[in-house]
This record gives structure tokens, sequence and C-alpha cells, in this order.
């Protein structure tokens, strides 16, 4: 294997491996939002109302949800990716898995330690995920395809949305509270943080000359390879953060 394959490989790897962990984290965090009982972000507010519902846990009504989101992508012609299809399932088991190992906080002296930290490691998941470059989530794709079939600004398609879904989550019996508002101010600078923090540098190849990098080569400019796997998601500037929510 060529060390151009070996490092491509490499890249490819730790993607998949921030992708995964970011993913799992995610619903790990949205679980610790759960059992804080201090409100809910958004979009979870509305899958708590509909488990309340249903019946159904709140992990498999994430589920079912996100599959819904991703179908509505089909008339505005978006391209899911790996990271989207992955978000479907992925957030959802994570976060049953995780109300399943970890039970009922008692106490706002316990409840609310468990609420930072759940917003904090949501922020730490949002970048781990986002950096990955594998796709937006389902929820996000339907902000970005709706800015775009609409012509209206990213900020004004997620605020509609997502005071869409609180509103409905809410009277269907999803959680309002401290922890809402504390999401809704913390995890935009949180997500940008932490996409900084576990941003990937792209590989480089060279055309000709040593494979030692200490030798002198006969290229001009080293190359960009864009790793395997579905193409990659461009960052989006400051600000405007695609959240895997």
């Amino acid at each position: 294997m060529s060390r151009t394959t070996a490092r491509s490989t490499t890249h490819l790897t730790r993607r998949l491996v921030q992708l995964y962990a970011g993913l799992t984290l995610y619903g790990a965090s949205s679980a610790l939002l759960v059992r804080a009982e201090l409100g809910l972000e958004p979009w979870g507010v509305l899958h708590q109302g509909l488990a309340e519902l249903t019946g159904i846990s709140i992990g498999v009504v994430s589920i079912i949800v996100g599959a819904i989101v991703l179908l509505l992508w089909i008339p505005m012609r978006q391209r899911p990716g790996l990271g989207t299809v992955s978000n479907v399932f992925v957030v959802g088991l994570a976060m049953d898995g995780t109300l399943a190992l970890v039970g009922e906080v008692d106490g706002l002296g316990a409840r609310i330690p468990v609420m930072v930290l759940g917003i904090v490691l949501n922020g730490v998941a949002t970048g781990l995920y986002i950096a990955a470059r594998f796709g937006p989530g389902p929820r996000d794709g339907l902000m970005t395809g709706l800015n775009r079939v609409t012509g209206r600004s990213i900020r004004l398609v997620r605020t509609a949305i997502e005071v869409a879904v609180v509103v409905t989550g809410f009277l269907l019996g999803g959680s309002l509270g401290a922890g809402t508002v504390l999401y809704a101010l913390a995890i935009g600078p949180l997500a940008q943080l932490f996409l900084r923090v576990f941003q990937l540098p792209a590989p480089t190849t060279t055309t000709t000359g040593s494979a030692d990098p200490a030798l002198p080569t006969s290229t001009t400019a080293a190359t960009p390879t864009p790793p395997a796997g579905p193409a990659p998601v461009a960052t989006p500037p400051s600000g405007q953060a695609i959240l895997p929510q």
C-alpha cells in the first residue's frame, strides 16, 4: 500500500469514528436532558410529546420522525449522505440505550448539573458529527432545502421550523423549561467551538518526486485528495452552523 493510500484510509477511518461517536454522543446527551426534566431541545420537545401521545419510546419516535423528515427531502431534491441516514437510526438508539442505563435524577441540585452536562455534550457531539463531513442530518437538510426552495434566510427558516416543532411538542405534552432556553442560547457557540476543535485537515498528495517529505520534490503544489466515501459537506459559515437536530 502506498503512503498516499495509507493516509487516505486513515483519514476516512477517523471521519467514520467521528461520525458515529458524534451521533452516539448526541443521542446520549439528549437522554441526559430528558433525565434532567428541565426542558428539552426543540426537536426533543416534539419527540417527547409524540412519545407521551403514542406510548412509544422517545428514541423510536426520533427515528420515525427522522425518517418522515427525510422523505420530505425528495420534492426538494436534497441528496442524503451516509451521515444523514446514520443520523436517523443511531441518535434514537443511543438515546433509548442511555435512558435505560441512566435512572431518574432526584432533586434540583442534581438535575441542574445533568442539564448543563447534556447541553455541553450536545455541543461536543455536534462538532464531531458535522466535522466528519458525511452530510447533514435529516432535520438540517429540511432547513437548508427550504432555504434554497423559498429563498428565505437560514435564520428565518430555522426559527420557523423550531417554533413550529416546539409549539406542537408542547401541546402534545413535551417538556419546556430553563433547559430549552439555555440550549437555544448555548448550542450555537458550543457547536462553533467544537467544529474548530474536531475539524479534519484534507489529505494531500504529491504527483512526483521523492517519497521522503524531507527531500525536495519536483511537484509545484500539493493537490487535495478527497477521501473515499460520500462527498464531503463544506463547513457552513460562522453563525450558520448546521446542527444535527
